[in-house]
C-alpha cells in the first residue's frame, strides 16, 4: 500500500524507532506502519532477530512535524530513523532532512522508500551510531527512544543552539519538563516538545534606561531560573529558547517585569540591557 506525504515546510528532527524485546518472528506492524513494498524487499523482522522495531504511525509522524512547526529549508535530523518515515515526511515538506540508522536492513528500506517516493536527493540517510554522529546543526530534534536513551542524549541536546525544538514520541526527558505535551487525536499516543533554553546562570548587571543598575546572581534549571542580589529578588524567571522573561522584586514588594533576548553574555531588552560578568 502506498501512502503520500502532505507537503508544507521544513525543520530538524531527531526520531528513533522504539526497539521492543520479544520473539523475532512476531509481526507488530500494522498496515499503517508497513505501507511500502520496500519493507518486504528488505524485511527487518525475519528469523534471527532478537529485537522488534516498532515504527511511529504515519498519523503521529505528521503530528510530530506539526508540533515542531517544521518550516521549509530547516534542517531535520532523525536519530534512529528506522524505515525513514519521519525524514521522508519532512523532506516532502521542504526540510533539509537526514536520518541516522545503524541497522542495515532499515537503512536499506529507507533508501528504497525514498527512491519509491521520488525523494532521493531530498532525504539523506547515513548508516551510523546516533551517539557518534554530530547532529548539532539540527533545528528540530524528534525521537522515539527508550527513556534511558533520551537521558543519554539530553546533555548533547541541552548544548545545542538555543531555540532548537525537540519532539519525542511517548517518552520524556526525565526531570526536564516539556514545554508542551499533546495526546495525538484518535490514538493513545503522546508527544512532547522541548525548546532548548539559553544558558543564563551567572552574575548579571541589569541596566534600565532609567534608574540604578542591579546586580543579580542566577541559578538555572533547564528553562527556569531564579536568584537575586542586594535588595532585589528575581521572580517568575522563564526561558523559551533565547527569549527571556522575569521580574525584579525589591524589598518593599514592588516588582518590574523584564523581557528580552539572550545573546551570549548579553541580554537585549526594550528599555534595558544586561551583561554577564561571570
Amino acid at each position: 500500500m502506498m501512502y503520500s506525504f502532505r507537503g508544507a515546510a521544513g525543520v530538524v528532527a531527531i526520531s528513533v524507532g522504539l526497539a521492543v524485546a520479544g520473539p523475532a518472528a512476531a509481526q507488530l506492524y500494522t498496515e499503517d506502519q508497513r505501507p511500502s513494498a520496500c519493507h518486504k524487499k528488505y524485511d527487518d523482522t525475519g528469523p534471527g532477530r532478537d529485537v522488534i522495531y516498532v515504527p511511529t504511525r504515519l498519523q503521529t509522524v505528521e503530528r510530530m512535524l506539526d508540533f515542531a512547526e517544521l518550516k521549509a529549508g530547516e534542517t531535520l535530523v532523525d536519530l534512529g530513523s528506522g524505515d525513514g518515515r519521519i525524514v521522508l515526511a519532512a523532506a516532502k515538506r521542504g526540510a533539509n532532512a537526514r536520518g541516522i540508522e545503524l541497522d542495515e536492513g532499515r537503512f536499506s528500506i529507507a533508501n528504497c522508500w525514498a527512491n519509491e517516493l521520488g525523494l532521493t536527493g531530498k532525504a539523506r540517510f547515513l548508516q551510523a551510531n546516533i551517539f557518534e554522529h554530530n547532529f548539532t546543526d539540527a533545528v528540530v530534534v524528534t525521537m522515539y527512544l527508550l527513556p534511558g536513551l533520551n537521558l543519554k542524549l539530553r546533555p548533547t541536546v541541552l548544548d545545542m543552539r538555543p531555540g532548537t525544538r525537540v519532539v519525542s514520541h511517548a517518552f520524556t526527558m526525565g526531570d526536564w519538563e516539556a514545554d508542551r505535551t499533546e495526546s495525538v487525536a484518535g490514538s493513545n499516543q503522546t508527544i512532547y516538545l522541548w525548546i532548548v533554553p539559553a544558558k543564563v546562570a551567572g552574575t548579571w548587571t541589569i541596566t534600565p534606561l532609567s534608574g540604578a543598575p542591579s546586580t543579580v546572581s542566577l541559578t538555572q534549571q533547564y528553562q527556569k531560573f531564579e536568584g537575586g542580589g542586594g535588595s532585589v529578588k528575581v521572580a517568575r524567571g522563564s526561558l523559551r529558547g533565547d527569549q527571556i522573561s522575569f521580574a525584579l522584586v525589591d524589598a518593599s514588594g514592588a516588582s518590574r517585569d523584564y523581557t528580552g533576548r539572550v545573546v551570549g553574555d548579553r541580554i537585549e531588552g526594550k528599555g534595558w540591557t544586561a551583561v554577564r560578568s561571570k
